[in-house]
């Protein structure tokens, strides 16, 4: 489990999240950000910047690639077969961590409420994170990485987000 005095930084222009403890990286994790860039406006499907906390941990004891829509398992289990019969769905597997936002007025309040605005940390179909940005504004994780950094850090711990 990841000390209290710790944090997860995702650096937007490396496309990595890391466990940082004592000022040392414990673990990092390669990550896709929103292919629109950053940004806290509703609507943006960007990346919010800045301080934010682990507000939930969803899907503990769901099956490795578990698929979530509105944050509820659907009892599908993604294989490329239900990718072909539904391929403009933004799939969100395996593990959901929701952020909120910590800066009034930067991303919490308001219309730059990453909160309101349903942005995770979450599992995604591996070949979908390769450093290249291209999420909706989440940040998409591989489904092995998403359950350990699940299983590491508990509900409350700071995620800052950065360029």
């Amino acid at each position: 489990m990841v000390e209290p005095h710790s944090f997860l930084d995702i650096s937007i222009s490396h496309q990595q999240l890391s466990i940082i403890e004592n000022s040392h990286v414990i673990k990092a994790y390669p990550v896709s950000t929103a292919k629109k860039g950053v940004g806290e406006q509703k609507g943006s499907e960007c990346t919010p910047q800045g301080w934010h906390s682990i507000r939930a941990k969803i899907g503990t004891h769901q099956p490795l690639q578990s698929v979530f829509k509105g944050r509820r398992p659907t009892g599908e289990i993604y294989t490329t077969d239900l990718a072909g019969d539904y391929p403009l769905r933004d799939w969100i597997l395996t593990r959901i961590l929701w952020l909120g936002g910590l800066e009034p007025g930067k991303n919490r309040y308001g219309d730059v409420d990453t909160c309101w605005r349903y942005i995770y940390i979450h599992g995604s179909p591996d070949h979908l994170v390769t450093g290249v940005p291209d999420s909706h504004g989440c940040v998409r994780m591989k489904n092995a990485d998403v359950l350990d950094l699940f299983n590491r850090v508990e509900v409350g711990i700071k995620v800052y987000i950065h360029e």
